[in-house]
């Protein structure tokens, strides 16, 4: 069941948004701060708090009502789901938004697995495309493909992983070796796996009415050598999903497909001519409020249980929660 507007638009106000953790939280160990998650490390362990920021285009744009809950519900879904094709880092859920981990030292790749020809940013497969490339990542692209068809089989395009505040790399596998980020022997075995997950994960969606069209998958090796899924797996914020009932006549109609992630809101951006260049155009109250609705059907519909947000304010609650109040 939807969310009410009205709760929405109460959850704009600062006090109610996750946006920046204070002092207290660094007892839980050394902080580093992501794009959307802060991160605390002690000993083997990390606590990973899902903020309410928003980035897109690797830039941080603000705060969406409730978005940590739903990627913290969300991400916990799929890593229990995925368990028996993918090790996950996960150890157990400490608060709505967040969660207790194995530390792992990362994989400074990150896998990004393709069905569909799509893209707003001017680095996408689709924006590469409609320049002329038949070629991306190493991969040879037919010709006469439309903007949102199918691939003809789904592909791994990896990507560096760009310090905070810069922009992802795609590249081949080929660069990945030359630059010595991984092995050939390493990507093979995790360019396998990642198509074996992203088939399930697809499988599963398609049981839910949903196209799951893209992903990327972070990467981590555990202190016991395992290497494990770490950050997040299949959220909005990772992964572009369509409504499959309907995808069809859009494409007939040359129409984009009805989205449930925050493509939209790149499109918006996009629209005010920012695509990760200069200053983004401020957030209104109703883009963040859409935002929210799309994040919330997007959980509904992929757990197929209703969402009920901890209104409660996060800050406090979450101080409480991992003993720092």
């Amino acid at each position: 069941m939807p969310v009410d507007a009205a709760v929405l638009h109460e959850a704009l106000a600062p006090q109610c948004a996750l946006d920046q953790l204070d002092v207290r939280f660094d007892r839980l160990g050394k902080r580093y701060s992501g794009k959307v998650r802060e991160n605390f490390t002690r000993d083997h362990e990390r606590t990973i708090v899902v903020t309410d920021r928003v980035s897109a285009f690797d830039v941080v744009l603000g705060t969406i009502p409730f978005k940590g809950q739903v990627l913290n519900t969300l991400a916990t879904h799929w890593f229990e789901l995925a368990a028996p094709l993918f090790g996950h880092h996960l150890l157990r859920v400490a608060d709505p938004q967040a969660i207790v981990a194995i530390e792992c030292v990362p994989i400074p790749v990150e896998i990004v697995v393709r069905g569909y020809l799509t893209g707003v940013s001017s680095t996408s497969i689709w924006r590469a495309y409609e320049r002329g490339e038949r070629t991306f990542c190493g991969h040879a692209l037919p010709e006469g493909l439309r903007k949102h068809e199918r691939l003809p089989h789904n592909i791994v395009t990896p990507s560096t992983k760009a310090p905070k505040g810069a922009h992802d790399e795609s590249v081949s596998k080929d660069e990945l070796f030359r630059r010595g980020l991984v092995t050939p022997e390493s990507f093979a075995d995790l360019e396998r796996r990642a198509l074996e997950l992203f088939a399930f994960g697809q499988a599963k969606a398609l049981e839910r009415g949903l196209i799951l069209a893209d992903t990327k998958y972070e990467l981590g090796v555990a202190p016991d050598g395992r290497v494990l899924l770490i950050d997040e797996i299949h959220t909005p914020d990772s992964s572009r999903y369509w409504y499959a009932d309907g995808y069809a006549d859009a494409m007939s109609k040359g129409e984009d497909p009805r989205s449930l992630d925050k493509e939209f809101l790149r499109r918006w951006l996009v629209s005010r001519g920012f695509s990760g260049e200069g200053t983004p155009p401020p957030l209104s109250p109703e883009i963040r409020v859409e935002a929210a609705q799309r994040y919330i059907e997007t959980v509904e519909t992929v757990t197929g249980r209703p969402f009920v947000p901890d209104r409660a304010p996060p800050l406090e609650r979450l101080a409480r929660n991992l003993g720092v109040a």
